[in-house]
C-alpha cells in the first residue's frame, strides 16, 4: 500500500509517495515519487495552479497476459518454493527455484537458450514479481544452479508438485495414460559424455541424429502429466515401460487416494509377457491394443457377428466381444472396427500402391531400353542391384504381399515382370483394415467403454505434439549435453506442459475451449504499455501504465482469468 512520507532537507519540509513491500522477510522500497512541498501539492490540485499536460516521452512495452496467467498457476502449485526444499542453496541471492521458474515460464512462452534469457526476462512484467535481476540470468547462473538438481531430486519435485496439483484442482485419475516417443538433438556425434542421446528410430525420421527418449504419464483429465522419465533415444518402448513400472507404482500410491479404480492405457508397443506379468502385480487396471497379425483367428471373425455402438456415442463403429488367453492370463477381448480408419488406411495404402506401380513400370521401360540398345551410355543394370532397388520400394508394410515381383536374368542383363495380387487386397481389406483389437481387465466394462477409455490416449499423443511446437513449449533445441542437464531441461519443459496444460483446463471450466496455442498466442498478445512524460524542470520523469488494445478474446481471458490483480504491482 503506498503512504505519504515527510523529508526535512535543511529544514523545509519535502513529501515522498512511496511504496514498501517484504523481500526475504525484509521490508524493501519498491517505488518512491517526489511530490514536492506542501504548496507544491495544493497548487498541484487547484484548477489555478494546475500545470500543463505533460507530454510523453516515450513508452515501454513489455508482455503480460501470458506470463501473468502462467505465473499466477506456478505460484499455486509452490513451483519455486518446492524446488528451493528440495534443492536448498547456501548464501545469498536467487535459489535454484527461481531459476528454474523463469526456465519454465519461457519455454512456455517464448523458448529460447540461457544466454538470451536475461533479455527476454526483462521484457516480461516477470521482473516485478520474480525476485531476481536480469543481469543474474546468465547462462553460467543457470548452468551453476541446474548442476546442483540430481535425478533423485527430480522425482521427489515432481511427486510433491504432482500431488498438490490433484489435490489443490481436483484431478480426475480414473483412468491414466502412459506413453513414450523421442526427440532428436544436435548433439555431436562424438561427444561421448552424454549417454542419453543415441542413434535410434527416430519417430520424426531423423535418423543421422542422436535422439533422446522421454516417458509420460498423463491422466485422461486434460492430459495433465503426473510423471515423466528421460531414457536412451535407443531403448525400445516395451523396455522403458518394463524399466518405470515400479515408479509408476509409487506415483500411484502418493497421488491417487481415495480413487479406488484406476486404469492405465497403454499402446501395442508396451506389450510383453514381463511387462504384462508386472501389471498384473500392481494396483492399476488396464486397456492396451493387441498387434493384429499375431491374432488372425480375431481378424477373421465376421463383420456379421459384430454390433454397432453408434447408440453409445461411437458413430461408425462396431465390435465384437470375447474373451483369450494373452501374456498368460485370459482376458476380455473386444475387436473393433471403425469406418473412417478403413477410409484413411484405405488411403493411404491406395497412394503407397500407387507410387510402387509407377516404380516399377518406370524401371520396366528403362531395363526394356537397355536391351534394346537405347541406353547403352553408362554402367548397365545387374540383377543383383534391380534386386536391391525392388526391394528398398517394397520395403512398407503389406507391399510385399501385394506386388509380386520376378527378376530374371536373360542375354546378361535383368528383367522385371510384376503383377498386383488382386486377392491379397481384398483380403487385406475384409480381415485387416479398420481393425484394432483391444484388450483388459475390467471384465465388467461395456465395449462401448473399453474403446472409449483407449481413444484417451489422445491426451498424451497431444502432449507430445505439443512439446514438439516450435513456437511454445518446445522441447527442442536443447542447449545442453551432458545426461545431468538434458534430464534437468526435459523436467523443465514437462513442468511447462503442466502449467498450460492446467490454463487450458482451468478456462474450460469457465466456458472458454481452446487449444494451448491458441491461448498462448491470444494471451502473449497482451502486452503492458509504460508511457514515461517529460519532466517539467528538475523533476523526474513520470510513468504511467496501461494494456495495448484487447481483442474481444483477449479480453475475455484477461478477465477470465483475473488478471487485473497483476496490474501495477
Amino acid at each position: 500500500m503506498a503512504s505519504l512520507v515527510k523529508k526535512k532537507i535543511g529544514g523545509k519540509a519535502y513529501y515522498y509517495a512511496r511504496e514498501c513491500k517484504r523481500v526475504d522477510g525484509r521490508p524493501k522500497i519498491v517505488w518512491q515519487k517526489y511530490l514536492g512541498k506542501a504548496e507544491d501539492i495544493v497548487r498541484c490540485m487547484t484548477d489555478a495552479g494546475a500545470p500543463a499536460p505533460a507530454q510523453p516521452q516515450e513508452a515501454l512495452i513489455t508482455e503480460f497476459g501470458a506470463v501473468a496467467a502462467l505465473y499466477d498457476l506456478a505460484e499455486r502449485l509452490q513451483i519455486a518454493a518446492t524446488i528451493d526444499r528440495h534443492v536448498p542453496k547456501s548464501g545469498a541471492g536467487p535459489g535454484v527455484g527461481t531459476y528454474l521458474l523463469v526456465a519454465i515460464l519461457n519455454r512456455c512462452v517464448a523458448p529460447c537458450s540461457k544466454s538470451s534469457m536475461a533479455d527476454w526476462f526483462e521484457k516480461t512484467a516477470l521482473r516485478r514479481w520474480v525476485n531476481v535481476e536480469a543481469r543474474q540470468l546468465s547462462s553460467q547462473r543457470f548452468w551453476d544452479n541446474m548442476d546442483r538438481v540430481s535425478t533423485e531430486a527430480i522425482g521427489k519435485i515432481e511427486q510433491e508438485i504432482t500431488a498438490r496439483l490433484v489435490r489443490e484442482f481436483e484431478i480426475d485419475l480414473r483412468q491414466v495414460l502412459f506413453d513414450a516417443t523421442n526427440f532428436f538433438t544436435f548433439i555431436d556425434t562424438f561427444n561421448e559424455r552424454a549417454t542419453l542421446p543415441q542413434r535410434g528410430k527416430s519417430k520424426e525420421g531423423r535418423q543421422s541424429l542422436r535422439i533422446v527418449g522421454v516417458a509420460l504419464l498423463v491422466a485422461a483429465d486434460f492430459g495433465l502429466p503426473l510423471f515423466h522419465h528421460t531414457y536412451p533415444g535407443n531403448q525400445p518402448d516395451s523396455t522403458t515401460f518394463s524399466s518405470v513400472i515400479g515408479d509408476l507404482v509409487a506415483r500411484y500410491r502418493a497421488v491417487s487416494q481415495g480413487v479406488e479404480h484406476v486404469t492405465l492405457v497403454f499402446d501395442k508397443g508396451n506389450n510383453s509377457q514381463d511387462n504384462l506379468q508386472a501389471v498384473e502385480e500392481t494396483p492399476y487396471h488396464f486397456v492396451g491394443s493387441l498387434v493384429p497379425t499375431q491374432h488372425e483367428d480375431l481378424l477373421k471373425i465376421p463383420k456379421r457377428r459384430f454390433r454397432s455402438l453408434e447408440a453409445e456415442g461411437l458413430p461408425g463403429v462396431t465390435a465384437y466381444r470375447t474373451s483369450k488367453k494373452v501374456y498368460g492370463a485370459e482376458r476380455t477381448i473386444v475387436v473393433t472396427h471403425n469406418d473412417n480408419l478403413f477410409v484413411a488406411q484405405t488411403r493411404t495404402l491406395l497412394r503407397e500402391m500407387g507410387k510402387r506401380q509407377r516404380c516399377l513400370q518406370k524401371l520396366q521401360r528403362s531395363l526394356r531400353a537397355w536391351r534394346q540398345r537405347q541406353g547403352r551410355r553408362g554402367k548397365p543394370p545387374t540383377v543383383s542391384a534391380t534386386q536391391k532397388k525392388v526391394a528398398g520400394w517394397l520395403m512398407a508394410r503389406h507391399m510385399k504381399k501385394l506386388f509380386h515381383v520376378d527378376i530374371r536374368e536373360q542375354d546378361g542383363l535383368p528383367t522385371l515382370k510384376y503383377r498386383f495380387d488382386h486377392a491379397a487386397w481384398e483380403r487385406l481389406q475384409r480381415t485387416l483394415l479398420g481393425k484394432t483389437l483391444l484388450f483388459t481387465d475390467n471384465d465388467e466394462w461395456s465395449n462401448a467403454r473399453i474403446v472409449k477409455a483407449y481413444r484417451s490416449q489422445h491426451h498424451v499423443e497431444a502432449a507430445f505434439r505439443d512439446m514438439k511446437d516450435p513456437h511454445h513449449l518446445s522441447l527442442r533445441p536443447q542447449f545442453h549435453w551432458t545426461d545431468q542437464k538434458i534430464e534437468v531441461h526435459v523436467f523443465c519443459c514437462v513442468l511447462a506442459y503442466m502449467l498450460c496444460a492446467l490454463l487450458r483446463r482451468q478456462l474450460h471450466t469457465k466456458g472458454i475451449d481452446r487449444s494451448i496455442g491458441a491461448i498462448l498466442n491470444d494471451l502473449s498478445q497482451i502486452r503492458e504499455v509504460g508511457v514515461i512524460f517529460r519532466p517539467r524542470g528538475k523533476r523526474k520523469p513520470t510513468i504511467k501504465t496501461t494494456l495495448s488494445t484487447l481483442s474481444d478474446d483477449q479480453r475475455a481471458l484477461y478477465e477470465t482469468l483475473g488478471l487485473e490483480r497483476y496490474q501495477n504491482t
